[in-house]
């Protein structure tokens, strides 16, 4: 009987022998976020002449990947997103990338329905002594396994080995490919002064023994760090970020207190410092699931006072938010964003909070509200007025549950920026808001 080192040896290959297994007309998932397989990306542009047109879902853009930026390479490679990287933003107006609207939590059960992936290239630790590779910080393309004829895995000898569901067995890879590079990691925000007031807002509305959510950026990483007294928090997060290590070493952080996964850090990502890598490497209390069921708001609903806090680009006098689009503009995607909040206002004790600087710069330096009277027009509606207890800038907190659009108006504006809240008023009226 063949041992899983000699399979292994039988399987592992050199990059161009990886990208040979892309068959021309293909679908490929990619892994994300750090688990983004960038050196084999790196390469795929060297496929070009001998395909039509290749298509990935997900795509990439933590590099500048030539078959993504490079206009010698147009038209073999289109890219499907759920949620735009940077890069990806880049190239929307080539028309090389086009944005799947889709909740998280059904991201890839409504995929699925309707594509059928051939290819699944990822990132991945190394295999164990039982056959197995562990996707590591993010293994959602796993999802795709029962479509895929192909599986590529890019090894990062460095990755921590974290528990949960994303694991595959050497019998189901078709190809390794040892990397030889290191683990991206992402540096830890420093909140500024602005940031650090409405972190501290956000503090006061979380109740010791929480169950919370962050989402992405400084506000967050403040609203985290604000959070540093509070006893027994506990996490159920559709991302695990360094803020958290933070918690759990002082002590706030403990999960003792859930009521879903008791004791137990729940996750579907993680993104952070090379030192929050070797905080989750082994850690017994860290587990990582798939988001159709960490983002499911039925199972989040589960957690009693369970917190949501998220940020936005924009919101309207009534409590829209806008989280994904500037005008007709996509810039982001619904991310789990609407899965959380709607589990949080359907939580025991729950609470649905949005937070954001008041005002912005726009690119010739002028001041703007990002409370606004309307969305800008053609602005994507990422959250339902429906769905949201309070917002939060850095001049204080607006209730929004339960209250009439009238109540809404007064509060916004109150915490909206002062040279704003005249003009505000007059939109208000003359729109009749209320």
């Amino acid at each position: 009987m063949k041992s899983y080192r000699q399979e292994l040896e039988q399987k592992t290959v050199s990059i161009p022998q990886a990208l040979d297994l892309i068959p021309d007309g293909a679908l490929v998932v990619t892994g994300a976020g750090s688990m983004e397989p960038m050196t084999l990306l790196g390469q795929l542009h060297t496929i070009a002449p001998r395909i039509n047109e290749v298509t990935l879902y997900g795509g990439g853009g933590r590099d500048p990947h030539p078959y993504l930026l490079d206009p010698a390479y147009r038209d073999k490679f289109f890219v499907q997103s759920n949620f735009y990287s940077p890069r990806q933003r880049t190239i929307h107006p080539e028309g090389r990338v086009s944005l799947i609207p889709l909740h998280l939590h059904a991201s890839y059960d409504r995929y699925r329905e309707v594509w059928q992936p051939d290819v699944i290239i990822s990132a991945s630790g190394p295999m164990d002594e039982h056959g197995y590779f562990n996707l590591s910080l993010e293994g959602w393309c796993l999802e795709c396994m029962d479509t895929a004829k192909t599986v590529i895995l890019e090894i990062l000898d460095d990755a921590p080995r974290i528990g949960g569901q994303f694991y595959v067995h050497i019998s189901e890879v078709t190809a390794v490919v040892p990397s030889g590079r290191k683990l991206s990691t992402v540096a830890e925000t420093v909140p500024g002064p602005l940031e650090t007031t409405i972190g501290e807002y956000i503090a006061t509305l979380v109740e010791d023994g929480s169950t919370f959510q962050l989402g992405v950026g400084k506000i967050p990483d403040a609203a985290a760090r604000a959070l540093k007294d509070k006893k027994d928090l506990g996490v159920h997060s559709e991302m695990l970020c360094t803020s958290m290590k933070y918690l759990a070493d002082i002590g706030a952080l403990t999960n003792r207190k859930k009521t879903l996964h008791r004791g137990m850090m729940i996750g579907t990502f993680a993104s952070g410092t090379r030192e929050f890598y070797d905080w989750l490497d082994g850690n017994p209390t860290v587990f990582l699931l798939h988001p159709g069921y960490v983002n499911d708001p039925r199972v989040i609903a589960k957690n009693d006072k369970m917190v949501s806090i998220n940020s936005c680009l924009e919101v309207d006098l009534t409590g829209q938010i806008a989280s994904e689009s500037i005008g007709t503009r996509q810039y982001a995607g619904s991310g789990g964003q609407n899965d959380f909040a709607e589990g949080a206002i359907h939580s025991k004790g729950g609470k649905s909070i949005i937070a954001m600087p008041s005002a912005g710069v726009d690119k010739e330096g002028r001041p703007f509200s990002k409370i606004k009277p309307i969305l800008t027009p053609g602005a994507i509606v990422t959250m339902s007025r429906n769905n949201i207890d309070y917002i939060v800038t850095e001049y204080g907190i607006a209730p929004m549950k339960a209250l009439t659009v009238r109540q809404r108006v007064d509060n916004l504006i109150a915490i909206a920026h002062p040279d704003f809240r005249e003009e505000l008023r007059r939109e208000a009226s003359r729109l009749m808001i209320w």
